[in-house]
This record gives structure tokens, C-alpha cells and sequence, in this order.
């Protein structure tokens, strides 16, 4: 216990200094108009106005993080699904390889204003967009993982008469579940940003219609309010990735 409170300390101690000199500096520049106050608000006048609209980022912020978990969950699926046919089969993996990588060359400003064309302006679009973007780390990472198994591991059991699915469930998806859940921390982050952008280009509700609101009345303080508050729910959930991890891979634990 007395061991693993420094380890925490040094872990946590840098980067909340760094974000303090950053808030300090920033303040310091905005109090002496270095850059134009209505440019660049300090931190304080945006805590204040995150504070004076928090109600309203609230209901906004419900409907993003929604599009956000459909368009995870389906996306995990579709990357997984994808994943485990590529392994399993080399003609598929071959076939799909190279079209799943062209996915992600097109830009997601790009698609979603034709996906909001489309499909309208209500909650579809957005979640086909984040599917678009979560699933490719996740099957891409996973098929690394399928197939970075231990190749005596797998002889091992065909000798003592398992299968393919007994190989998948006791080696193959152990070894993978490293790398799924590295890409979903990544995908987290990934689907918020991908919700807000598709919602700046059509919505009704959600935090990129409140963005496009706020600036076109030129409140920037309540620009980067939303901003930070993006940030939050995306750092909130790689926390939580984090810790499902820990509960999925126990075995990990004593190497942190």
C-alpha cells in the first residue's frame, strides 16, 4: 500500500502540472491582451460561461454520448465480426484487407455531409458515421492479435484434439484482448469527435448544433467551453475503458 501510493503520485502529480502552468500561461496572455479577449477568452470567463450553461450542455452532451455508445457498439461488432473473418478465412482477409484500409483514406468532413444527405438529419447519420470510424481500429487490431498467437501454443492443442473454436476461445481471443482494448481507447475518443462533427453539418440537438449556435454568435467563451467539455467525456471514457480492461484482463494487473 505505501509502494503503490508514490507510484500513483508521480503518475498523477506531472500531468496536472503541466495543465496548471498551460491555465496560468493562457490566463497571463488573456489578462494582458496579448490576443484580443474575444479571441481568445481566459480560462476563468470560460468556466463561467460552462457553468452559466451547464444545464444546456447537459441535454446537449445526452444526445451526443448516445450517438456515441450506439455507434460504439455497433461498430465493436462490425470490427470484431470483421476481425474474426479475416482470420478465419485468408480468401476474406485478402478480399477485405485492402477495402477496409480505403475506408479510412476518404475524410470524415467528406462523408458526412453526403451521409447527412442521405439519411437526414436525425440520429442515423451520425451513428453510420462513428461506426465508420470505430471499426477500423478495432478490427484491425484485433486480426493482429488473432494471429500474433503462439504458433506451438495452437499445435499443442490440435495435438490434444481441439478445435477451431476451443483454439479461438482459450488462445486466440485471450491474446487479442490486449489489442482490442488499446484500439478502444482510441475509438472512444474517436466516436465523440466523429458525433460532434457529423452534428455540426446537421442536427437538431447535441454538443456540435450547440457549437455551430454559440459561434455563430460569436460567444467564444462558450465555444471552448463545449471544447472542454469534449475533452472531459472523452478522457471520462478511456478512464472507463481502462477499468473494464483491468476487470477483463486480471492477469495484467501486477505488471503496472
Amino acid at each position: 500500500m505505501k509502494r503503490k501510493l508514490p507510484n500513483t503520485t508521480n503518475k498523477i502529480v506531472p500531468p496536472l502540472a503541466a495543465i496548471l502552468i498551460l491555465l496560468i500561461i493562457w490566463q497571463v496572455v488573456s489578462m494582458t491582451e496579448l490576443v484580443p479577449s474575444f479571441m481568445l477568452p481566459s480560462p476563468v470567463e470560460v468556466v463561467q460561461a460552462l457553468i452559466a450553461d451547464f444545464p444546456l450542455l447537459l441535454s446537449h452532451a445526452g444526445v451526443t454520448l448516445l450517438e456515441t455508445f450506439i455507434g460504439l457498439i455497433i461498430g465493436i461488432i462490425v470490427g470484431f465480426g470483421l476481425a474474426v473473418l479475416m482470420d478465419r478465412f485468408s480468401v476474406i482477409r485478402h478480399a477485405l484487407y485492402p477495402l477496409i484500409v480505403l475506408t479510412q483514406t476518404i475524410p470524415t468532413v467528406a462523408i458526412a455531409p453526403l451521409l447527412v444527405l442521405w439519411f437526414g438529419y436525425e440520429m442515423l447519420p451520425k451513428i453510420i458515421l462513428i461506426v465508420l470510424v470505430v471499426f477500423f481500429p478495432i478490427a484491425v487490431n484485433m486480426l493482429d492479435g488473432f494471429r500474433s498467437v503462439d504458433r506451438d501454443t495452437v499445435s499443442l492443442l490440435r495435438s490434444m484434439g481441439a478445435g477451431d473454436k476451443q483454439i479461438f476461445r482459450y488462445v486466440k481471443f485471450p491474446a487479442a484482448l490486449g489489442d482490442f482494448f488499446a484500439s478502444l481507447k482510441i475509438s472512444v475518443s474517436y466516436a465523440v469527435v466523429s458525433a460532434v462533427i457529423s452534428e455540426w453539418l446537421g442536427g437538431f440537438n447535441g454538443l456540435g448544433v450547440y457549437m455551430t449556435r454559440v459561434k455563430k454568435a460569436y460567444s467564444f467563451d462558450k465555444m471552448f467551453a463545449v471544447i472542454f467539455l469534449i475533452s472531459a467525456l472523452s478522457m471520462i471514457l478511456m478512464w472507463l475503458v481502462k477499468i473494464l480492461q483491468k476487470k477483463c484482463m486480471p492477469w495484467n494487473n501486477k505488471k503496472g
